[in-house]
């Protein structure tokens, strides 16, 4: 397990090289292939790189009203009265529930003998090469590699929620 310092050093160090082009879908599922790289910690010009997908599910809103109904089992009366308040002064609240797969089987990995800068310049234009819209190159911490991923993950939900959001209030369903 990694320690409070190593999982707050992932996320400080992950950064992402190339974007996805595209955004999590409003109306169906979406995978993304990616590549995380790291250099090994006691190695010089050793970089692994991992090549793996993420599948997103398709966002689900969340409302009060579903609240109500499927999320308060067990609540008593105050809880009921708490989301007649929200429904009564935050008409347009609503929430995006993303799911996410993460499938280890899907991932390979590979040790290469090179500075890192080099490696992500191949992968760069491997990819320029391919143009997949649905491909990102994330450079993290061989450590805590699955936190960058996650970190990753976690920034592209808020980056699509505005226009996943606004796909539904376009559609008349917010």
């Amino acid at each position: 397990m990694l320690s409070e310092d190593s999982f707050q050093y992932a996320i400080e160090n992950t950064r992402v090289v190339r974007a996805p082009e595209q955004r999590i879908q409003t109306f169906g599922s979406t995978s993304f292939r990616f590549f995380l790289v790291s250099e090994l910690m006691d190695s010089v010009n050793k970089v692994r790189v991992r090549d793996g997908r993420l599948h997103a599910e398709r966002p689900a809103l969340i409302t009060p009203e579903y609240v109500r109904e499927h999320m308060l089992e067990g609540f008593g009366e105050k809880a009921q009265e708490f989301l007649g308040w929200l429904e009564d002064h935050t008409r347009d609240l609503a929430i995006l529930k993303y799911g996410f797969q993460f499938k280890k089987t899907d991932i390979s990995e590979e040790i290469v003998h090179c500075p890192l800068e080099d490696v992500v310049g191949r992968l760069n234009e491997e990819l320029a090469r391919r143009a997949d819209p649905m491909s990102t190159i994330i450079q993290g911490v061989d450590e805590g590699w699955e936190v960058c991923l996650l970190k990753f993950t976690a920034d592209l939900i808020q980056a699509s929620s505005p226009g996943n959001l606004g796909d539904w209030k376009r559609r008349g369903l917010l």
